[in-house]
C-alpha cells in the first residue's frame, strides 16, 4: 500500500477552491461580494459623469445658440437714377445782334466773368438810334441829379432857341414833340417827353440846358463813357437821328444796367402814357410794356435794318425770385421782327426752366435679407421732384444708418438731390419687418451665428 503525502501548501490551495466554488454556485454570496460591490459602484460613477458631462455640453450649447448674436442682415442698396434732361432752345434775333444778361441765374448761365448770359451775332458797333436818348439821360442826371422817383427836379423854361428845335427836327423827319413858345417845365416832365415818345427837340434841349452847350454836353459824355469803361459807344449828338451814334451789345447791356439803377429813369421808361401841358398827349414808343414782364427801357429806330432795343424784364420761372434780365437788340429789319425775337427769347428761357421728377412714394432703393430667411425693403418715403433750367446736371447723394429695430417705416437716412442753386430731399425708410430668429433655428443653424 503506498500512501500520497501532502504539503500545506496544497491543503491551502484546496481550501481557497473550496471556498471560490462556494462563492460561484451560491448567488447571495455573489450579490454581495465585495468585488462585485466596487465594480457597481465603479459604473454608477462612470454614468454618473458620462451623464453629467452630456448634460452640461447640452445646456451649454443651448445656452450659447439661444443667446449668440446673429449675422447682420444683407444689404443691397442703390441711389435712384438720376434722369437727365435735354437742352433747352432759347430761340435769338437772326437778324442783327441780340444779347441777354440774366440777374439770379448765375447758377444756371455762367455769366460769372463776362455778364452776358445769351449772345447772337457779333458785338461789332452798330447805330443805336434813339437808345442814344437813354444816354443823354444818364448824363445829365450826372449834372442835375434827381433825388428819387418823385423828386422832380428844378423848372426849365426854354428859350427861343429851344422852340426852333422843334422846326429843325421836323424838317429832318424826325420824332418831335411840341413845345409852346414861353413854356416850362420840371427836370423830370422834361426827361418824360424825352424818353416816352422819343422825342428829339426835348433831347437837344435838356441837354443844353444841363451843360450850357452842346459841346460842353458832348464833353461830358465823353468823360461819362470813359468813366464807365463804354469803350465800345460813340456820340456824336444827343437824339441818335445820326448813324455815327453807336454801341455794342456789351457796352448796352452795361448801359442797362446803369439806366435800371437809377429810379427816376426806371418810372419814366415804365410808364406807358403821359400827357403835360404843352407837349399833350404821348405814348411810349416801347410797346411790348407789360409784356412777359418787360418793364422798360428804349427803342430805336432808324428805319430797316437799324431797329434796336434795349429792354428790362422781371421773368417768373417758378424759382424763388424772378430772374431780372436786361437785354438788347441791334439792327433788326423791323420793329415787329424785334418784338417776336424778344418775346421768343423770353418764352424760351421760363420755358427752359421745368420740374424734373426724381423719384415716388414707396420706390424700392433696396432690400434687407436674412439668413434665417427674413427680408424687408428699402424705400424713398415720398415723391420728390426738383426745378431746374436746361440740362443742368442734377446729382444724387444718399445717405443712411443701419436701422436699429427693422421695423416697418423706421427713418434709416435721406436722399439729397441737387441741381444748380436747386435742392431736393426725401427720407429713406424701412418698408416690412424683420423679425428675430426662432429657438428652433438657432439650435440648428450654428454654424450661421456668431454676429460676422
Amino acid at each position: 500500500m503506498t500512501i500520497d503525502h501532502h504539503t500545506p501548501d496544497d491543503l491551502s490551495d484546496f481550501a481557497e477552491l473550496l471556498q471560490h466554488g462556494q462563492e460561484a454556485s451560491d448567488p447571495l454570496v455573489n450579490k454581495n461580494s465585495p468585488v462585485r460591490r466596487r465594480r457597481r459602484r465603479r459604473a454608477l460613477i462612470v454614468t454618473a459623469i458620462t451623464i453629467a458631462v452630456v448634460l452640461a455640453v447640452v445646456g451649454g450649447y443651448t445656452g450659447w445658440a439661444l443667446n449668440a448674436p446673429v449675422r447682420a442682415p444683407h444689404i443691397a442698396a442703390q441711389a435712384p437714377s438720376v434722369p437727365i434732361s435735354s437742352a433747352a432752345s432759347v430761340p435769338l434775333a437772326s437778324d442783327g445782334a441780340s444779347a441777354l444778361r440774366i440777374t439770379g441765374g448765375d447758377a444756371y448761365f455762367s455769366a460769372a466773368k463776362t455778364g452776358i448770359a445769351l449772345r447772337s451775332g457779333s458785338d461789332k458797333p452798330r447805330p443805336i438810334a434813339s437808345i442814344s436818348k437813354l444816354i443823354t439821360a444818364l448824363v445829365v442826371l450826372e449834372a442835375r441829379p434827381l433825388s428819387g422817383a418823385d423828386d422832380t427836379g428844378p423848372t426849365i423854361t426854354f428859350s427861343k432857341a429851344d422852340h426852333d428845335l422843334y422846326d429843325k427836327y421836323y424838317v429832318m423827319g424826325a420824332t418831335i414833340a411840341a413845345m409852346p413858345r414861353g413854356s416850362s417845365m420840371s427836370e423830370y416832365d422834361a426827361l418824360a417827353t424825352m424818353l416816352i415818345p422819343s422825342a428829339c427837340n426835348y433831347a437837344e434841349a435838356i441837354a443844353t440846358w444841363a451843360y450850357g452847350s452842346q459841346s460842353a454836353f458832348l464833353s461830358a459824355t465823353r468823360r461819362w463813357l470813359a468813366a464807365h469803361g463804354l469803350t465800345g459807344t460813340t456820340i456824336v449828338e444827343p437824339t441818335g437821328i445820326s448813324h455815327r451814334n453807336t454801341s455794342t451789345t456789351k457796352d448796352l447791356l452795361k448801359i442797362g444796367q446803369l439806366a435800371a439803377a437809377n429810379p427816376s429813369i426806371v418810372k419814366i421808361t415804365g410808364t406807358s402814357s403821359l400827357s403835360l401841358p404843352g407837349p399833350g398827349a404821348m405814348f411810349n414808343t416801347n410797346d411790348l410794356l407789360g409784356t412777359d414782364g418787360i418793364s422798360g427801357l428804349k427803342t430805336g429806330n432808324l428805319g430797316e435794318g437799324s431797329f434796336a432795343l434795349l429792354y428790362t424784364a422781371s421773368l417768373d420761372v417758378g424759382v424763388d425770385k424772378p430772374l431780372e434780365i436786361i437785354g438788347v437788340v441791334l439792327g433788326g429789319d423791323s420793329r415787329q421782327g424785334v418784338d417776336s425775337s424778344v418775346l421768343a427769347a423770353l418764352d424760351g428761357i421760363r420755358a427752359g426752366f421745368h420740374t424734373v421728377p426724381l423719384t415716388t412714394s414707396g420706390q424700392q432703393i433696396g432690400t434687407y435679407s436674412t439668413p434665417w430667411g427674413a427680408t424687408a425693403r428699402m424705400v424713398v418715403s415720398s415723391s420728390a421732384s426738383i426745378l431746374t433750367w436746361s440740362d443742368t446736371p442734377i446729382t444724387a447723394t444718399m445717405k443712411t444708418t443701419t436701422p436699429k429695430r427693422y421695423a416697418n417705416g423706421e427713418v434709416i437716412g435721406s436722399i439729397t438731390w441737387h441741381a444748380g442753386p436747386s435742392t431736393a430731399t426725401a427720407q429713406v425708410t424701412v418698408a416690412g419687418s424683420i423679425s428675430p430668429p426662432t429657438a428652433w433655428w438657432r439650435l440648428t443653424h450654428p454654424f450661421e451665428l456668431g454676429g460676422k
